[in-house]
């Protein structure tokens, strides 16, 4: 098989997966749609609040649907395959956390700590990054929306400590439209 065959593979079965987990998302907003402002809650005490600590507790597989996990340490906790979907995670710590394949749909991680946190193969859209500290996450195979992947570029610094990859080279920041590197790479 030529490589070209193997890459067009590749490319088919990720594009694939990717139509399998927003087509049921797609044709419920298409049978029931909700305005923007529906996406995040206006008032957090209007969802559910996690209480305890999780910092390091093995949350693999859990579900957060319009939680508000503000300011909670979840660092160094196990999030893989985690579903979170219209949740608000300002201001909280996922340092160190394995987020690998998480389904974060329309999350807020403004000034979240997600320093060193492995989020490889993630489902990331309509989610929010403003001054989230990103130095050492790893981002690889990540689907995010186009403005936030370049803001997240401006910032990207740091190597994982776990994965070994860098934040810069995760998020493909080389070669998006219009992004000039601040420092070029040694």
């Amino acid at each position: 098989m030529s490589i070209e065959m193997v890459t067009f593979s590749s490319f088919l079965n990720k594009s694939l997966k990717r139509l399998l987990i927003f087509l049921p998302l797609f044709f419920g907003l298409l049978l029931n749609p909700i305005s923007a402002n529906a996406l995040y809650p206006s008032d957090p005490s209007s969802v559910d609040v996690l209480k305890g600590d999780l910092h390091g507790k093995d949350l693999q597989n859990t579900e957060y649907v319009k939680y508000d996990l503000s300011g909670q340490d979840l660092g160094e906790s196990n999030l893989k395959g985690a579903y979170m979907s219209v949740t608000t995670a300002k201001n909280a710590s996922f340092k160190g956390a394995n987020m690998s394949n998480v389904i974060a749909y329309a999350v807020r991680f403004d000034n979240a700590d997600l320093s060193d946190a492995n989020l490889t193969n993630g489902e990331l859209m309509k989610s929010i990054f403003d001054g989230a500290n990103i130095d050492g996450a790893d981002f690889s195979e990540a689907n995010l929306d186009l403005a936030q992947r370049k803001a997240l570029c401006e910032r990207a610094s740091g190597t994982n400590s776990k994965t070994g990859v860098d934040t810069f080279e995760s998020l493909e920041c080389t070669g998006l439209a219009g992004y000039i590197p601040a420092t070029p790479k040694a």
